[in-house]
């Protein structure tokens, strides 16, 4: 599959899609394990926050769960022809109703791997006339093509920022 062109994804976009290298397949399929082992290595740090007023890393992990079921439902509904504007999210405020804090660092790595593994078989059963679509999300219009590059670039962006802050 071709990378997506800048033209079929707003500028919010770029900064995932950027940190996508290789075969983007490939690369959903992995972090389905090797995210879920890098969380598992942070039990010690799991509560904690760089500063105050950041999330924990529970929250981060949490944060990413919810945008990839948020990715996902646009990207199905893009996929499947929708026509009608999808609104957007305040992630802040999803995490701050979440309760991330409440759970173990184990039971949220155990749901992204679940959650991607289900998702893969959406990802794989794609055919180019559904990549090649698009809808408006958070009023910007995006491909299936490009969020199928946000979805692990943002898994990626968040990794990144957990080594360079939390550990």
């Amino acid at each position: 599959m071709n990378r997506p062109q800048t033209h079929e994804y707003p500028v919010w976009a770029e900064q995932y899609i950027s940190l996508v290298e290789g075969d983007v397949f490939e690369l959903l399929k992995r972090q389905a394990t090797e995210f879920p082992d890098f969380v598992n290595d942070l039990v010690e740090k799991a509560d904690y926050a760089y500063a105050p007023g950041k999330w924990t890393i529970k929250e981060i992990i949490g944060h990413i769960i919810d945008t990839e079921r948020i990715l996902v439902y646009r990207l199905t509904c893009f996929a499947r022809g929708e026509n009608h504007a999808l609104p957007g999210f305040e992630e802040d405020d999803y995490v701050a109703q979440a309760h991330f804090k409440d759970r173990s660092l184990l039971s949220l790595s155990e749901e992204f791997s679940l959650l991607r593994r289900a998702n893969m078989y959406l990802f794989n059963s794609l055919i180019e006339k559904e990549l090649n679509r698009s809808g408006t999300a958070s009023e910007r219009q995006i491909t299936v093509r490009a969020l199928l590059y946000v979805i692990p670039g943002h898994v990626i962006h968040h990794i990144q920022t957990i080594k360079s802050r939390y550990l």
